[in-house]
């Protein structure tokens, strides 16, 4: 058997009800939302299980999945089931980085919280926005927006957000300049491009200072040595230097999300099996696309712990 990845998702997942099971079924599960409920000063349980207005709001929604994400990987750790390489997309890096070793359950969960409301105050409502390309490749995208050797091409305040997957990225920036990139974008071929409903430019230049003020607070962060590597989005490639870690997540928060490139990283490592813990199953429609013909589980309910109790996990 080949190697075995955890995956984590990112902003977007979350939805109501999400790991309320688990939380009624375990005891390590519902533990993680009590403690989260007492750091944060919030109602982890009703956040998470109950719909309301909160889960969508940046500064909410992101301690709600990291919480959900690492009370349902406890469960499988506990199966005894460890992977050789973790990894999460955009926030989901934090849940990837505290099951590799390299931070606390605790500082994971806080650190995010205090992320998105940076992230939410960071750009002023309605001046940033992000939306979804179709279709085309990342050198197509690129070169459409001049990042391929062609600056005179440009658009000011317009970057790549995720290369997710083929024929789907996101791209960010200031919501006046988005049209004009969405008209050449679909000039040059893409099947569609879909303004996405979010409250900021995640992941672009605009956020720079959201990432200078994360980093006061990750210096406040116990960052412990990694028992496996985990894969930064930034790079795409594999961190064993836990010194790196505070840097990385720096720049994670205005930088490109190099999903595919970090999957493709992971397979050529010999990574064959890949498990997305948390709600919904974004991965894994993102795997379908980047090579198919990988093993992909989805742990969303507690009934999904059975279907991956059997994958013997070399520890």
């Amino acid at each position: 058997m080949g190697k075995t990845a955890f995956l984590f998702p990112g902003q977007g997942a979350q939805k109501a009800g999400m790991g309320k099971d688990f939380y009624e079924t375990y005891g390590i599960s519902r533990k993680i939302f009590d403690d989260a409920s007492e750091w944060l000063g919030l109602d982890m349980a009703k956040l998470c299980f109950e719909e309301n207005d909160l889960l969508d709001q940046t500064q909410y929604t992101q301690a709600a999945l990291v919480t959900t994400c690492l009370a349902m990987e406890k469960v499988l750790e506990a199966e005894g089931l460890r992977p050789d390489v973790a990894a999460g997309l955009s926030l989901g890096e934090y849940c990837a980085i505290e099951v590799a070793g390299g931070m606390s359950v605790k500082d994971a969960i806080t650190a995010v919280r205090t992320r998105g409301i940076l992230m939410e105050q960071a750009v002023p409502a309605g001046q940033g926005g992000m939306a979804a390309v179709l279709g085309l490749s990342p050198e197509t995208v690129n070169r459409e927006l001049g990042f391929a050797g062609n600056p005179e091409r440009q658009i000011a305040g317009v970057t790549v957000a995720n290369y997710n997957c083929p024929g789907q990225i996101v791209i960010t920036g200031m919501a006046n300049r988005l049209p004009e990139a969405t008209e050449r974008l679909k000039a040059a071929g893409a099947k569609r491009v879909v303004p996405l409903n979010v409250s900021g430019p995640f992941h672009s230049p605009m956020l720079i200072p959201a990432g200078e003020k994360l980093e006061e607070v990750l210096r406040n962060v116990d960052i412990q040595p990694l028992s496996i590597p985990y894969v930064a989005n930034a790079t795409a490639e594999y961190v064993t230097d836990e010194n790196k870690i505070r840097d990385l997540l720096k720049i994670q928060i205005s930088s490109s999300v190099r999903w595919q490139q970090s999957v493709e990283a992971m397979i050529a490592d010999g990574v064959d099996t890949f498990v997305e813990i948390g709600p919904g199953r974004t991965l894994a429609g993102f795997m379908k696309k980047i090579d198919s013909s990988k093993t992909v589980y989805n742990v969303q309910t507690v009934a999904d712990v059975v279907k991956v109790a059997d994958l013997k996990k070399i520890g």
